[in-house]
């Protein structure tokens, strides 16, 4: 089968610096430091106006439970056995 690239314009030329498939613009290019102190304001201010949603225990157990079915239970999924 062919390969087809589905994500658009992913790891072209984006500007004209030389870097190939690298831009130094959005959130992704920025430093982790930078891009957690955004984030955290995000989140502080949803809490703030009430638009945070905050999981019961009885939710968090459910999206666990939910996330160990997607992930196959995070068993072996190799057949490579003991090394």
């Amino acid at each position: 089968m062919a390969n087809q690239n589905r994500g658009g314009n992913q790891g072209g030329n984006q500007g004209g610096n030389g870097n190939q498939g690298s831009s130094n613009r959005g959130f992704a290019s920025m430093d982790e430091n930078k891009q957690r102190e955004i984030a955290s304001k995000g989140g502080r201010a949803a809490h703030e106006s009430g638009n945070a949603h905050e999981f019961t225990s009885e939710e968090a157990r459910e999206a666990g439970r939910k996330g160990g079915q997607a992930s196959n239970g995070g068993g072996n999924r190799g057949g490579g056995g003991n090394r």
